[in-house]
């Protein structure tokens, strides 16, 4: 970590100098890692422990994005990991051998079985042909609302109808034990 000197006016106006800390490229990559699996430390916490703010870390982990490297937005699951994340995942390991494989998911949190699947995903959706259109899309939407609402609908209709059995049941069970009820 090396510095450059910074000129800044203090709030009372005055010029004040300090200097600016300049960070390695090893130290920036160890502080990235420390953001993906296993660890997998938020930034704020990260920023909490070793005192940089969140974001000169935000900065760091886009720039190894840019660059290709898988660096999760959500190291928890890296199920909801971005098609782009999930894709460097698969270009950095394409080359590996099984063996290899295995510690590249140690080291960063996945399973060998979730690397296949994407890669399955990723020629499947390859084969599929081309992409939804606009109208598609909204159709597609269209389509889930109303098959939700249609389920909740059903739901509740269910319901209604296990309350209605449970209902006559216990007027069986009334009947049987009080004899019958000619009020009704």
């Amino acid at each position: 970590m090396s510095g450059e000197l910074i000129c800044k006016y203090n709030p009372q106006g005055t010029e004040s100098e300090y200097e600016m800390p300049r960070y390695t490229d090893e130290f920036k990559e160890q502080v990235v890692r420390k953001m993906m699996p296993p660890n997998a430390m938020s930034v704020a916490e990260l920023s909490r422990e070793i005192g940089i703010s969140g974001a000169t870390l935000y900065n760091w982990r886009n720039k190894y994005r840019k660059e290709g490297k898988a660096v999760p937005a959500d190291p928890s699951n890296p199920e909801r990991w971005s098609g782009e994340n999930k894709l460097a995942v698969l270009i950095e390991s394409a080359a590996l051998n099984e063996q290899e494989l295995s510690e590249y998911c140690r080291r960063k949190g996945l399973y060998v079985e979730q690397i296949l699947r994407w890669k399955e995903a990723a020629i499947a959706g390859n084969e599929s042909g081309e992409r939804l259109t606009k109208a598609e899309r909204q159709a597609l939407k269209k389509e889930r609302s109303k098959s939700r609402r249609l389920e909740k609908e059903l739901n509740r209709k269910e319901k209604a109808l296990a309350e209605i059995a449970a209902l006559l049941v216990l007027k069986k069970k009334a009947q049987a034990i009080w004899g019958e009820d000619e009020d009704v």
